[in-house]
């Protein structure tokens, strides 16, 4: 090995330390499992709402559904994030510190708001199908309010892909 191919390993050390990628895998994760643990949530007290329903007004099961998959639409959310992420992921050689950063926040720009949507589709449903039970005529204001909700997380996924696209290098 010659001075100069010395010098343009040190030069590619120095401009993309080995621990670039770590930041990136940190987006990958907080992309799957924030916004996995938004549609849990969102499922999960969506859920005890709907059984509560099924006790009073059992041809209402599937109308109420609703909840629940928007709810599981927050996690794909996070999916597609984190497989974009994934996707770019290589060698610790050829990835930058600062687009390791960038990934990053990506990923917990999705992740975080589909934490916070998941929280809102748990509770929005869960008050919003007892209450249907009750007064048939507020199912179309709670889909609107569960919308309104959902959105939250379809925001953090078009930031965290706008960071995404960004060339930093």
């Amino acid at each position: 090995m010659d001075q100069s191919e010395t010098n343009n390993m040190i030069q590619t050390l120095i401009r993309n330390p080995a621990y670039g990628p770590f930041y990136g895998i940190m987006g990958v994760s907080a992309a799957m499992v924030l916004s996995s643990f938004g549609a849990a949530y969102g499922t999960a007290v969506s859920g005890t709402g709907i059984a509560a329903t099924a006790v009073m007004r059992p041809e209402l099961i599937m109308k109420s559904i609703i909840p629940i998959v928007m709810a599981g639409i927050i996690a794909i959310y996070g999916l597609v994030v984190a497989v974009l992420i994934s996707g770019t992921l290589n060698s610790a050689l050829t990835y930058p510190v600062a687009k390791g950063y960038v990934h990053l926040a990506a990923g917990l720009s999705v992740g975080m708001c589909g934490l916070a949507s998941g929280y809102a589709i748990g509770i929005i449903g869960d008050v919003g199908v007892r209450n249907t039970a009750l007064q048939p005529r507020l199912f179309i204001g709670m889909i609107l309010i569960l919308i309104f909700a959902e959105v939250l997380g379809l925001y953090g996924m078009i930031v965290a892909i706008y960071l995404y696209t960004k060339d930093i290098n």
